[in-house]
């Protein structure tokens, strides 16, 4: 599985590519534009990414921005609902708007921080990803 961990936040970077990386490569990157940029080279290379694991409050585009982005783009390609790449929206924002905001603009799940790693490993056998 070809992961990439979207987080402004060094320690929590760390701690998921860490844990991630037991299931997958993975890539990381800290602002909202690198991560777009990152998805647009994999899909050009032909090695596009399973799971996003993404943030939603970060510099240069937000999480909500990135999402949309992605979203857009597979659109735009022509890519059928079920080969759409999974995406997690990691975040402390857990108010019910925040959460109806990320799945009307397309997250697969949504992950509230801390991260209970054990809810994240079910998820994403419930995506089968694992």
């Amino acid at each position: 599985m070809k992961i990439l961990i979207v987080e402004d936040d060094f320690a929590s970077r760390k701690f998921m590519m860490n844990h991630m990386s037991k299931y997958g490569e993975c890539d990381g990157t800290v602002d909202g534009m690198e991560a777009v940029e990152a998805y647009m080279m994999a899909t050009d290379d032909d090695e596009p990414y399973d799971l996003i694991c993404l943030d939603i409050m970060m510099p240069v585009m937000d999480g909500y921005q990135v999402l949309k982005t992605i979203r857009e783009i597979e659109k735009q390609n022509e890519v059928e609902s079920n080969d759409r790449v999974k995406i997690i929206m990691m975040t402390a924002l857990s108010e019910e708007k925040n959460v109806k905001k990320a799945f009307e603009l397309g997250c697969t799940v949504y992950c509230a921080k801390p991260v209970d790693v054990d809810k994240l490993q079910s998820a994403m056998e419930k995506l089968g990803l694992i």
